[in-house]
């Protein structure tokens, strides 16, 4: 393995892989899989160019903040590359996108402001514009920044083009978003070889491209909702406008052919390529492919077609591309958890695996230990004593955050706590204190509340409330939520213990 200096430089040379159970008989069919970059999609390669270029010419200082607008790849490369160079990253993102992409972006330190989903991907463009004039942050432009394209041409269709040295390249398919893709590889593939086909794919219910229809655009040149189209499941792929990019590479007459996809088509074939071939990828890649086997089945043998495949699932799990995908088991996996005997849900625990009998004679409580719950529940307001991977101790650290509540968590798992076991020693003081032997406990003002559960019912009853107020602690009054919506969706509420 190559040693890197950072992880910007491991973007691109993505591999080429064959694909062998789709591809029709004596035709290669082959799939440029763009999810192998660090941060799981095309867009890398473009936010990379895109600051860089940015930072050559001025236009970006140091610390100044980046904004964009985007459907979450592009913010997301874009938050990657910020990161390591040391820029703060506002992103602009309809609320109709997945949840997951929020989540990575602001894992990764930036910010994301959602806009209506009724304003579609003109409005986020739009709020990243007035943003950005207001508060002086460097706006990328991906639709019309000449950087994207050219990152493409050097890098993406450089690759390709060596991939295929000696051989011909008869087709290349993909999708368009910013069009940066597009034109950029298009543009170098051309140039290589004027006869190879450049085919481009795009929802059947929104054919911007297809419908021959200019894009309307406003004084200024900011597009407004193209008049074809139609709210579809490819996201990323095909906003509600037509870029720059892509008008410069349809004016150029860098495109061939323009392939309508079905969302349907897209999500089985998403699917399928995980099933068959292993590969995991989204939606906008399952329309890639549907475009790519359909001129597959057009080619004569020996034909070499290479299919974009733009990101991972991981982007997805919270769309329709997992629907039916359960978290419990199905009865055929019922069926063989029950073919054997040990470690079912529907049976005690074997011998093995019981906790130690309760009862018999007291066994003599450690003075350190005791002393230790003494002085801390003693000396602070909220108490819960936890266990660092616990998944009750989490939805209860949730619970306290969204109230606004401080407490003290004394993890008995972690370091601190694992010499001699004194981790160990508190757990029995606790149980024979509360009688309980599950963790967490959460004690308040030095009174025993219980575990989550007992927790929790406290905060549906009201009477979490005054013992709060009754010792003085600080919560937000005004929020109104159910607790347990913070277990996590495999936990029964009630029943499960740690």
């Amino acid at each position: 393995m190559a040693r890197y200096d950072s992880i910007l430089d491991t973007i691109g040379r993505t591999p080429l892989v064959r694909l062998d159970t789709f591809a029709p008989p004596r035709v290669n069919l082959y799939a440029k899989v763009e999810a192998f970059n660090p941060m799981g999609s095309v867009k890398d390669r473009m936010a990379l160019a895109i600051i860089e270029q940015a930072e050559r010419s001025g236009e970006l200082r140091p610390g100044q903040t980046v904004i964009e607008a985007t459907s979450g790849n592009t913010g997301i490369g874009l938050a990657m590359v910020c990161a390591r160079k040391g820029y703060p990253l506002v992103v602009t993102m309809a609320e109709s996108f997945s949840v997951e992409r929020r989540k990575l972006l602001r894992y990764l330190g930036a910010r994301v402001v959602l806009t209506p989903a009724s304003e579609k991907g003109t409005g986020m463009l739009a709020k990243a514009i007035e943003l950005a004039e207001t508060h002086g942050y460097f706006l990328c432009r991906q639709f019309e920044n000449e950087a994207n394209a050219e990152v493409h041409s050097r890098t993406t269709a450089r690759e390709l083009l060596d991939d295929f040295r000696g051989e011909v390249l008869d087709c290349w398919v993909s999708g368009f978003g910013t069009g940066g893709t597009l034109k950029g590889v298009a543009h170098a593939l051309k140039q290589a070889d004027p006869a190879t086909r450049v085919v481009v794919a795009e929802p059947d219910n929104a054919r911007l491209l297809g419908s021959g229809l200019a894009q309307p655009r406003q004084a200024g040149g900011v597009p407004t909702s193209h008049p074809s189209f139609r709210p579809h499941l490819m996201q990323g792929w095909s906003p509600d406008f037509i870029s720059p990019l892509t008008e410069a590479a349809l004016a150029a007459g860098l495109v061939d052919e323009l392939v309508p996809v079905a969302g349907s088509e897209a999500l089985r074939l998403a699917r399928e390529l995980a099933r068959r071939e292993g590969i995991f990828v989204g939606t906008s890649s399952g329309a890639t492919l549907a475009a790519a086997l359909d001129v597959a089945r057009r080619s004569p043998p020996g034909s070499n077609i290479v299919c974009m495949l733009p990101d991972t699932g991981e982007r997805y799990l919270s769309t329709p591309l997992f629907e039916g995908i359960g978290e419990q088991m199905n009865d055929e996996e019922l069926a063989l958890s029950r073919s054997t005997l040990g470690y079912r849900f529907d049976t005690a625990p074997t011998a093995a695996r019981q906790p130690p009998a309760a009862g018999g004679e007291r066994a003599a409580l450690d003075a350190e230990a005791e002393r230790f719950v003494d002085e801390t529940v003693a000396a602070e307001p909220v108490v819960m004593f936890a266990l660092e991977w616990c998944e009750f101790c989490w939805s209860v650290r949730k619970l306290f955050a969204r109230l606004g509540i401080e407490y003290r968590s004394v993890d008995l798992d972690s370091v601190a706590y694992q010499a001699d076991d004194l981790g160990g020693r508190i757990r029995a003081v606790l149980a024979e204190r509360t009688g309980a032997r599950t963790i967490p406990q959460v004690f308040i003002g030095g009174e025993h509340v219980g575990g989550c559960s007992e927790l929790f019912d406290a905060w549906r009853d009201g009477s979490l409330r005054g013992r709060l107020e009754a010792r003085g602690v600080a919560y937000d009054r005004d929020i109104e939520l159910d607790p347990y919506d913070l277990l996590p969706g495999w936990l029964h509420p009630r029943t499960a213990t740690a």
